[in-house]
């Protein structure tokens, strides 16, 4: 963990007070998400709206098309682009998992949230509190804060894998048996039932996953504002700053 001593702004305007330049002072930065788990961050963030989109429209196709159907290839290219997506979906996944392995302490927190700890769970609830506007100070936390640690896990590591099973088993349906999707993930339909009730599960994976992301990015907008230390910006440059509470 690279932990950088506070440094005051270099840019000064001409009327910035002895009380601005303190407040400038007391900003600390710390470096959090290695590289590569921000380009898998993006990178998966991308591959999951692709997914949304084309997945909606394969589980509920247009009514519709103008002229021919051999002049259209509208509904092959939605699942062109479906497939691509899910195969890197999936081959990020695997990536991500490698690098919890060896990058650095925050990179596992995805993996491995500490539910075996009593003062975690105190956490949990008082991240609950401060959510719910009940907690007047927000804690800070250099990396994840154990309820997101939580949302996490469920939503993105137990989420991923769901989608990228149920997901393979239904493209080695149409692969035929004999392909390598069918032959890893064939087990899924027999195990569901049928393979409509493996498209309705995966479906309802679908809105499972938007629903976090949607909590998601309100939480990071809104901690980037109420808590006093970086989030968005975070996952772009890698460093988590905080500044001190105002005395105010």
């Amino acid at each position: 963990m690279n932990v950088q001593k506070p440094v005051a702004a270099t840019a000064v305007a001409a009327d910035f007070d002895e009380e601005d330049r303190a407040r400038s002072a007391r900003l600390t930065s710390v470096y959090v998400y290695e590289a590569p788990v921000r380009l898998w961050h993006w990178t998966n963030a991308f591959a999951i709206l692709t997914l949304a989109v084309t997945g909606y429209f394969i589980g509920s196709p247009l009514p519709t098309m103008p002229g021919e159907a051999s002049a259209n290839f509208l509904m092959g290219y939605i699942r062109f682009a479906h497939f691509t997506a899910a195969y890197i979906f999936a081959i990020g996944f695997v990536f991500r998992i490698y690098w919890a392995f060896v990058g650095n302490h925050h990179a596992r927190q995805l993996f491995l949230p500490t539910i075996w700890k009593g003062r975690w769970w105190k956490e949990v609830l008082t991240e609950v509190r401060w959510y719910l506007f009940l907690e007047k100070r927000p804690k800070k936390y250099i990396g994840h804060n154990p309820l997101a640690q939580i949302a996490m896990f469920v939503f993105i590591t137990l989420g991923s894998i769901f989608m990228i099973v149920t997901g393979f088993a239904l493209y080695g349906e149409g692969a035929q048996p004999g392909s390598w999707a069918s032959e890893l993930f064939g087990w899924v339909i027999p195990l569901a039932g049928q393979s409509m009730d493996v498209h309705t599960l995966h479906h309802l994976g679908m809105w499972f996953i938007l629903t976090f992301v949607m909590i998601h990015v309100y939480v990071a907008i809104r901690e980037d504002i109420m808590s006093r230390q970086s989030i968005v910006s975070t996952m772009i440059s890698g460093h988590r700053t905080f500044k001190d509470d105002d005395p105010e």
